[in-house]
Order: structure tokens, then C-alpha cells, then sequence
């Protein structure tokens, strides 16, 4: 990977223009020749450095329930309990972190869900046998978005400003079969040709043109953050994986939690819930090259915020990592036998 490909993905990894022709439209913006933008894009995949390109939608307002979820398994079992959540097609992402809950996973389910999420956990956590089970929901949510430092000259202080939507999103029980239809084409994988979005639509019943505009409705409303890809941590060279998590008072939370959200380097902000076991109510990601890239971001964070107690729960292994696919029928199907198997 050269000075050129950290570039086009240090922008790729944020915004890809929704346009006909989106590549071109990248390039004229960072001085690159759409063919080249398409052959290092063919390169990076062909690295598995780019994961997807596609629409990050916002689950919520499809009427999904997301959540983090922190497990302790059994001794001797680690491996085995990340099985078991893994398989679970609403996990898109499931580590083993350096502590005493020792996987955690996110998890989402649609609105149609015959079990729920709550349910939905608890099952889990039966079915892998663990010692202990907490749901983190997301009780203010500050910042969604992975922004890696590809070019390695960003401060650990340095801020980036994200545009919030223009329009109200529809309510999501309104979504019909024709917006369910656009929503699981913008999720494919965009590939690298000069009009990907007419490549894509076409088996969803839809012309370039008309995804192109339910694209921008959507953008427009929230429904989908941004168009951009998503990389492959480890193979882009960023091996750490950071989970800060501070104890704050309920009323500082939300200008702290407002501060952290404006940092790069800072790619989740939560607030959460708190039990007996677990005082960390703030939650910020961070991703580095190094452990010490990770703290220089926390230690940015200490200071802007006050805040000095905190943990880092660095990520040891990755079970899976995946988009969610939105409305697919894997879900219905994962319900259909366990439904029965609680029967």
C-alpha cells in the first residue's frame, strides 16, 4: 500500500459522493483519474484492506433494535460462546476483550422480530452457557463512524465536523416493499466500475437513476448516514483496537460525551447503561497502529473532558466482523428453529 492508496482511502472510509458516476466524483475531489481510482479500489480488495462500499444506514430509524452486549463465559469456553453469537445473523461484530467479560458482541434485530431483543440476548446467553450476560443499550448516542488516520499525520486532538440531516425520517412502519427493495440494493457492495449504482439496481427492480434518488431521500432523512467503505482494521495496518470506557456522573455525560464525539480519533460515543459490576457509563472507540496510538487518543480525551478514570479494553481476537443486512431472510429463518427450540 502506497502514499496514494492511504490517500483515496483515508477519504473512501468517510464519503463516497452519491452521484451517477461516484468514483469520478472521488477522484476529481482528491486529484486522482476515475481509472485510477477504480484499479486501486480493485487492488485494495483484492488486498482485503476494503471490506464494502455500500450505504451505512442508521438502524434505528428502520425500525431496528441495536445493541452492545458484554458476556463473561464459562472458563475454557471463550471459544465456543463467540460461536454461538456469532452465528446469530443480526452479530455484526464479535470480539474477545481483554477482561473479565471476555466477548462482546453487537447485535441487531428487525422490527418484525417474533422474539425481541431482550429475548433474543437472554437466549443467547442460555444457549452459550455463559456466567454472566449485560445488554448495553445506547441511551444517547454521540458518534457513529470509523475514521482511520491512513496518512499517519493526524494529531490525536483533531476534530472533524459530520452534517446532520436536512429532512424528518418516516416513521419506519411506513416503509413498503419498494423502500425495503431500495434499502437492500444500496446495502450490495458497490463494485468498481464507472456507474456502480446502475450496476446494482437493476436486480431490485429499480434503473441507476431511481436508486440514485431514493439514495438521496435517504440521505437527506437520516435513514442512511453516508455512502463510504468499510476497511479491514487489521489489514490497513491499524492492529489495536480500543474500547475507552470512563466513569462520569450522569450530568456530565452529555457534555463529555459531545466533546469526545468531536475527536477523529474517536470512531463510537456512547452513553450507557451501569450496573453494580460495571461503573463505566461513557463509551469511546479507538483504532491505532500501535496500543500507545490508542492512548495518545484517551489521554487527548482526559484532557479536554476532566475525566480521569477510565479503563481501555483492547480487542485480542475478532470472531466477526460484518455489515448487517437489512431485511434479509436468514433472520426469519434463525428465528424459525430456535422459536422451536424454545418450544
Amino acid at each position: 500500500m502506497d502514499d496514494r492508496d492511504r490517500t483515496l482511502l483515508d477519504e473512501l472510509q468517510n464519503d463516497l459522493p452519491l452521484t451517477e458516476r461516484p468514483f469520478a466524483a472521488l477522484g476529481e475531489r482528491i486529484g486522482f483519474s476515475e481509472d485510477e481510482v477504480l484499479e486501486r479500489i480493485t487492488s485494495l480488495r483484492g488486498e482485503g484492506v476494503v471490506r464494502q462500499i455500500s450505504a451505512i444506514f442508521d438502524t434505528r430509524r428502520l425500525g431496528y433494535s441495536s445493541m452492545l452486549v458484554a458476556a463473561r463465559s464459562a472458563p475454557g469456553t471463550e471459544e465456543q460462546t463467540a460461536a454461538v453469537f456469532s452465528a446469530h445473523p443480526g452479530v455484526t461484530h464479535n470480539y474477545r476483550r481483554e477482561h473479565h467479560f471476555d466477548v462482546w458482541f453487537t447485535i441487531a434485530v428487525p422490527p418484525n422480530s417474533r422474539l425481541g431483543i431482550d429475548a433474543t440476548i437472554d437466549l443467547l446467553g442460555t444457549l452459550a452457557g455463559v456466567e454472566s450476560i449485560r445488554p448495553l443499550p445506547a441511551l444517547k448516542f454521540f458518534k457513529i463512524g470509523v475514521d482511520l488516520d491512513m496518512k499517519g499525520d493526524r494529531d490525536p486532538s483533531a476534530r472533524r465536523h459530520r452534517s446532520a440531516p436536512t429532512e424528518q425520517a418516516p416513521d419506519p412502519t411506513t416503509l413498503d416493499d419498494r423502500a425495503i427493495a431500495a434499502i437492500r440494493a444500496l446495502q450490495t457492495d458497490l463494485p468498481a466500475v464507472s456507474e456502480p449504482l446502475a450496476a446494482v439496481a437493476e436486480p431490485y427492480g429499480f434503473t441507476g437513476a431511481e436508486l440514485l434518488e431514493r439514495g438521496k431521500a435517504m440521505l437527506a432523512c437520516g435513514q442512511a448516514r453516508r455512502f463510504a467503505a468499510v476497511l479491514n482494521h487489521r489489514k490497513a495496518g491499524f492492529g489495536e483496537n480500543g474500547m475507552g470506557v470512563w466513569v462520569v456522573d450522569e450530568d456530565r455525560v452529555e457534555a463529555a460525551g459531545r466533546l469526545m464525539a468531536s475527536f477523529r480519533g474517536v470512531s463510537h460515543c456512547y452513553q450507557r447503561p451501569v450496573y453494580a459490576d460495571w461503573p463505566y457509563r461513557l463509551f469511546s472507540m479507538t483504532h491505532g497502529r500501535t496500543r500507545e496510538e490508542c492512548e495518545a487518543v484517551l489521554e487527548a480525551l482526559s484532557d479536554a473532558t476532566g475525566l480521569k478514570e477510565y479503563a481501555v479494553l483492547y480487542s485480542t481476537r475478532e470472531y466477526k466482523k460484518t455489515r448487517l443486512k437489512y431485511f434479509a431472510p436468514e433472520m426469519d429463518a434463525w428465528e424459525d428453529a430456535h422459536l422451536a427450540l424454545r418450544a
